[in-house]
């Protein structure tokens, strides 16, 4: 792979093992990491989206990848192509310059949140 064009932080279902990480193939993963304490994953239909919460925010848990222009591009279109996510800068513990696929819907008021993806069973 090439110099990447971004460094991303992901927490739900483009993680390794999960169902949309085959929009990943051949980048570059570059390590579990997680964000400061000032984010959540809040639930949105069956998958999670992950929200600032400055006021009692968790350290959300995932994974960080180096992507190159055509995959930034389809993940882009992938994620951000219904209007209610967008690409974001995110405070990662230990790294600069990383940007994650945010919620940016209203937050659901009844829903589950946490700091993994997918949720463990008992929190809530």
């Amino acid at each position: 792979m090439s110099e990447p064009a971004a460094i991303l932080f992901f927490y739900g279902s483009l993680k390794r093992g999960l169902s949309n990480h085959r929009l990943v193939a051949g980048q570059r993963y570059l390590g579990d990491a997680t964000t400061i304490p000032a984010y959540r994953i809040v639930e949105i239909g069956r998958y999670g989206g992950m929200i600032r919460d400055d006021d009692s925010g968790l350290a959300v848990r995932g994974e960080l990848w180096a992507v190159d222009e055509k995959c930034l591009a389809a993940l882009d279109e992938f994620e951000m192509g219904e209007g209610l996510w967008a690409r974001r800068p995110v405070d990662v513990t230990g790294h600069n310059g990383v940007q994650s696929y945010c919620w940016t819907g209203a937050r659901p008021v009844d829903g589950r949140t946490g700091a993994v993806w997918p949720f463990p069973e008992n929190e809530s």
